[in-house]
């Protein structure tokens, strides 16, 4: 799939999304929650044989493998071509007939009632207009089916660690809604409102641990596409070392770790949306 107009702000800041995803290794990064969250979505919304499932903004597949282990007739979408060759190969290495398409969940490009179960961990929430991805992923759900979604809340570590990047960064266009709201109860209540869905919202945290907090701060630089665009972009402008202060004071309030180890519980949000 291809972003066509350029002269588009909506299509210039996706293509902007997609090239961040693609700098680094998203896909090592996201081994460090392949276990919890998809766990936890997969086991609230029930996946089994009959069904068809989308995972949308798959990335390097971690919600699309576990769900094809259960049988289900399985389709991973995602915007950025790097991240799905990496879970075409996964897939192929574990053996599982998965069909893994390049895509924008703010256009999904299937018919309507599609699916049976429409999913997504960590990936929604970076779309820019969350009202046109809610409708999208109710679109696409069957009656009677279930969208399921695992989300970064505003006051866990990712949403307070985007809080303080957002600081020294411009301010995104009108039409953008932050990430983390996302895992806001209420905002995604006014987002799925009219599709005739019924709520469910848990909370859960999955663990970030490293042998120090320098560690941990120094993997994200060097694999976490949002963090070395940033850094690239204030150590230009001479400020990273004070934005990379404000995040270090951020760790060493949440962490748990003793004998200076980093343990972080990352909070998310898991929202389960059942279609009358």
């Amino acid at each position: 799939m291809s972003i066509a107009n350029q002269s588009d702000p909506v299509a210039q800041l996706k293509s902007q999304h997609r090239a961040t995803w693609a700098t680094g290794s998203y896909a090592e990064v996201a081994t460090l929650v392949e276990e919890v969250p998809p766990t936890h979505l997969l086991a609230a919304v029930g996946v089994s044989s009959e069904h068809d499932v989308l995972d949308v903004a798959t990335g390097s597949g971690n919600v699309a493998l576990r769900a094809a282990r259960s049988g289900a007739r399985v389709i991973g979408l995602d915007l950025t071509p790097e991240l799905l060759e990496v879970a075409r190969s996964r897939a192929s290495d574990a053996g599982l007939e998965i069909a893994f398409v390049e895509g924008d969940c703010e256009a999904l490009p299937f018919p309507d009632a599609s699916f049976d179960r429409v999913l997504s961990v960590f990936g929604v929430q970076f779309a820019p207009r969350h009202e046109v991805t809610a409708d999208e992923l109710a679109r696409v759900c069957r009656r009677g089916g279930v969208i399921g979604a695992v989300n970064w809340t505003p006051q866990g570590l990712i949403g307070r660690m985007f809080r303080v990047l957002g600081r020294y960064l411009p301010p995104p266009p009108p039409f953008a809604s932050a990430p983390p709201l996302w895992g806001d109860e209420d905002h995604v209540g006014e987002l799925f409102a009219g599709h005739g869905l019924e709520l469910e919202f848990e909370r859960g945290t999955t663990p970030f641990t490293f042998p120090s907090l320098e560690e941990y701060q120094r993997y994200f630089e060097e694999r976490y596409g949002p963090t070395i665009k940033t850094k690239q972009r204030l150590e230009a402008e001479g400020t990273w070392e004070q934005c990379r202060a404000e995040l270090m004071a951020l760790y060493e309030e949440l962490n748990e770790g003793a004998d200076g180890s980093c343990r972080i519980e990352s909070e998310y949000l898991l929202t389960v949306a059942r279609k009358r």
